[in-house]
Order: C-alpha cells, then structure tokens, then sequence
C-alpha cells in the first residue's frame, strides 16, 4: 500500500477523477456538432474518450483537421469551444455528478496536503464549475485549458517550488500519466482500470490508502 504521507502536494485530474462527466461532455460534442454527419461525431467521441486529458481545442482541430481533412480557422475553434462550455456550465452544475470516494478524500484531506486541479477542461468553466459546487475553497489553484497539461504540470513546480519528487498526480488518462512522467512526477491512476500498470500504483479506493 502506497503511503501518500511521503508527498507535499497532490496534483488532481477532475474528468473521471473529481465528477463522473464524461458523458455529459460525449453530449456536449453531440450538440455542438449536431449538423455534422453521425458517423464523423461518433468518431470524435472515440478520440475524445481515448484522449480525456486532452484539450477541447485538441480535439475539435482534430475533428476537422484529421476526421473531416477540413482547415479550422483559430477563431472557429474558439467560438465551438465557447458554445461547448455554455453547454457544459448548464449540465456539469450537480453534485449527483461528484465522485464521493474522491471528494471524500480531498475534504478529509486537504490541510495536510497543498492539492491543485491540473485539468484538459478549460479553465474559467472550470473555475466556475468548482466555485458553483463549493470545491475551489479545497485547492490552493484550479487550471486547466488552453495551456496543455505537460505545462501546467512544470509551471505548477516552478511557482511553489514544490521538489517534482514531493508531488503525486492523479489521474484517470494516458494524458495524465504522460504530464506526471514528462516532470517526473508520480503517477497514480485511478477509476480507468486501463491505467493499471502505468505509474506507481493504481487506485482502486481512497478508503484503503494511507493518509
């Protein structure tokens, strides 16, 4: 059993980690991307779900970039990400949606660790998201998109000098997993059994860690 007293700080995921929202965010692309053909969404939501840590802006390049072979204008791709997020401001505002096991976690938790929300979801909705469900007042900061998740995971270090040693990062993607090894950080995965194997440990509960 891992021992999580040996770290400083604890860099968290929030899709799949903190709220169970991938299915609402599947509906968000749906939406968003309703007068496209089914076939082409349906092969972004496989993208999206291979890739959660990833950026929205990532992934609607690549549903026109690569699944379309279209150009995307940087403007375009802000003005999709911006009625995304309207969307996701709506649905994602319910605390049915929170992981308890994890929540439970961070509220029992949080004095004895400096915790940050490290995030592929774009930062002010998940700012607002956090303020709304009374979570932001559990984290020294909340970060998330446009900035990709390697960089927010050095800058991170950088800023509260936290030795990458001292720094555990938990996270349910291969994103996840990629930002931690990329800083040296320690990886654990958790509520994506594909995730065994990669990192330190695996998580199965936070009920049976060492605090």
């Amino acid at each position: 059993m891992t021992d999580f007293t040996k770290y400083k700080a604890i860099f968290w995921d929030f899709d799949g980690v903190l709220m169970d929202s991938m299915p609402v965010r599947d509906r968000g692309f749906q939406l968003v991307l309703a007068s496209y053909p089914d076939q082409e969404v349906e092969q972004l939501l496989v993208y999206h779900r291979q890739n959660g840590g990833l950026s929205r802006y990532v992934k609607f390049r690549h549903f026109f970039e690569v699944i379309r072979r279209e150009t995307i204008t940087e403007p375009e791709v802000l003005t999709l990400a911006e009625e995304f997020s309207q969307v996701m401001r709506k649905e994602l505002l319910n605390i049915e949606l929170l992981i308890h096991d994890s929540i439970a976690f961070i509220k029992e938790n949080y004095q004895d660790y400096k915790m940050h929300v490290v995030s592929g979801s774009d930062q002010n909705e998940l700012r607002y998201l956090c303020q709304q469900l009374q979570l932001d007042g559990y984290f020294i900061s909340i970060h998330g998109s446009p900035t990709p998740k390697k960089q927010l995971v050095a800058d991170l270090l950088k800023e509260f000098e936290y030795p990458s040693e001292t720094v555990a990062f938990i996270g349910d993607s291969i994103n996840d997993w990629e930002a931690a090894s990329s800083n040296r950080v320690d990886f654990f995965g958790y509520n994506n059994v594909q995730m065994k194997g990669l990192g330190v440990d695996y998580i199965n509960s936070f009920t049976s860690y060492d605090r």
